[in-house]
Parts: C-alpha cells; structure tokens; sequence
C-alpha cells in the first residue's frame, strides 16, 4: 500500500509526461507544416529568402508557445512539493497535466496554418509583406487561446486547496475537469488555424481588403472559439460546484463523463466552424463586393454546426446534476 505522498509523486510524474508528451505533437506538426511552405516559397522566389525565412521563424515561434505552455506546467509537476497530505492532490496533478498536454495539441497545429501560408503570400506579394504578416499574428495569436485556457484550468488544479472536497467523488471532478477543457481545446485550435490560413491567403489574393479581411476573420475564429469555452466553464464547475461525497461509483463516473462529453462534443464543432469561417474567408477575398452575404452565410452555418457542441454541454451539465 502507497503512501498519500508517494501516490502524489507517482501521479504528478505520470501528468509531466502526459503534458510534455502530448504538448510536443501540435507545435512540432505546425512547425513543420511553416517550414515546408516557407521552402516551397523561396523555391519560387529566391531572391526573397531573407524574408520569407523571418516570417518562418516568427510563425514558429508562435505555434512553439503552446509548448512552452505544456513545458512550463510539466517543470511545476515534476519539482514542486505538495504543502498538505492530500490524495486528491494526485487526481489534481494528473488532471492538470491532461489539460495542458491536450489543449496544446489544436493550438500548436493550428497556428502553424497561417504562417506557412504567409510565406507563400510574401513571394507572391512582396510589396505587401506587413498586411501579411499582420493578419499572420492575429490568426496565429488567436489559435493559442485554447491552450491558454488549458493552461489556466492546469494552474487551478495543482495549486488549489482540496481540504474540503471529500475523495469520492472528488478524485472524478479533478480528472473530469482536465479533460474538459484539454479535449474541447483541440478542435478550436485546429479550426482557428484553417480560418486563419484562408485569410491570410485572401490578404496575399487581394491585400486591398485585408482590414475587411481580418474582421471577418476575427468574427469566425470568436466563433468557432465557443466550443473550448464551454470544455472551460465546465472545468470550473467540477472544481468549484462544492460536491458533497458520494460514496457510490455512479457518482464518480457522472463526474468524469461530463468532462468527456463537453471535451470530445468540442472537437467537431470547433473544426467544422473553422471549415466554414475558412471558405468565408477565401470567397470574400474574391468577392469583396459580397462580403454582407458571405459573412451572413457563415455564421449561419457557423450556428449550425454549434449545435452539437451544445448538445454535449447540456448533457454534461445534467450528468453534473445526477447524484
């Protein structure tokens, strides 16, 4: 039989290597994603090579932060001491690596989409580098909310006082909230990234739209960021609802499939919302004359494809009610 500090060591070097582990897969994807456009781009214009290669680095170092996020929370796991003798610290430590570890991945894939585009957008159009490269921050920028998100559910979990959360069902909320929040990151951060691409792309097409441009942008990545909002505020509510104990396993696995199903019900309206704020994006750019309709037709659809990720929320706040 463990001691509550050993299991609390056990499982906090179990959530390091989950949060690094699964942290390293988006950047390293849209990372790579930058560096083959940016290839491709200095292959058609050499002579533009200084430029591209900084717009390369700078849209590598974005999609890293999401990393340095998962880096960050595994440093705090692996050599912070626990200040009280509590077990749930251990499902607290576990649940906060998944959370990080798991919202990284979108974030990091996401905001390599757009500045890989903007490399080929520079070659394209050299002389108007800086309006590409601005909707290339702001699209890029955006696609790390998510993980900022999980960032911010990992610091509540290892850092919070349980005293007075009783171990069954408690030890369910902790994991519960941290896949919440780090399965409905995904999606978002993905489909931020292909709005994002298709925007910057349209910027390249057609830079005398590009403030229309980003505005329209910023309308679909607020959209499609709705989704890790909802994994969010239910994080919140499994760490702060006040549970009262329950002895029965029914209890517990209430708790940890609201995490789920708010978490998994965000992956598909995320990316599907930044399908549709993508073919907005690209249309308007060639239809600027259209952009009323376009727009409206977005977010039309936009509604639409939100619908499941209500679904899942709504289900997830019943199973918070069940016991």
């Amino acid at each position: 039989m463990l001691d509550t500090n050993t299991t609390i060591k056990l499982f906090s070097f179990l959530g390091s290597g989950l949060c690094m582990g699964f942290g390293a897969i988006g950047a390293a994807l849209g990372e790579g994603f930058t560096a083959g456009l940016a290839t491709q781009a200095i292959a058609q214009r050499p002579e533009q090579s200084g430029e591209v290669v900084k717009n390369m680095l700078v849209g590598q170092a974005i999609a890293e932060s999401a990393a340095i996020f998962a880096l960050v929370v595994t440093l705090i796991l692996l050599f912070s001491e626990p200040e009280t003798n509590n077990v749930l610290l251990a499902w607290a430590a576990l649940g906060g690596g998944l959370s990080m570890g798991l919202s990284a991945i979108g974030s990091g894939i996401g905001a390599g989409f757009p500045a890989g585009t903007a490399c080929l957008g520079i070659v394209r159009q050299p002389a108007n580098s800086g309006k590409i490269l601005t909707s290339m921050l702001i699209g890029s920028a955006v696609c790390q909310t998510p993980a900022i998100f999980g960032m911010v559910v990992s610091f509540l979990l290892i850092f919070l006082n349980y005293s007075s959360m009783p171990l069954y069902p408690g030890w369910a909320a902790l994991l519960g909230a941290g896949l919440a929040t780090g399965l409905a990151a995904i999606g978002p951060g993905l489909g931020n990234g292909f709005t994002a691409m298709d925007a910057v792309g349209g910027v390249a097409r057609n830079p005398r739209i590009g403030k229309d441009l980003n505005k329209v942008m910023l309308i679909a990545l607020s959209v499609a960021q709705s989704t890790a909002i909802y994994g969010f505020l239910v994080s919140l509510m499994l760490i702060f609802m006040g549970i009262k104990e329950n002895m029965t396993m029914a209890a517990s696995m209430a708790l940890v499939a609201a995490g789920l199903c708010s978490g998994f019900g965000g992956i598909g309206p995320g990316i599907g919302e930044g399908f549709a704020g993508a073919k907005a994006c690209d249309a308007i750019a060639r239809r600027p004359e259209e952009t009323t309709l376009l727009t409206r037709t977005m977010l039309v659809g936009q509604a639409v494809a939100e619908s499941t990720g209500i679904y899942a929320l709504v289900v997830s706040l019943l199973l918070l009610t069940v016991f």
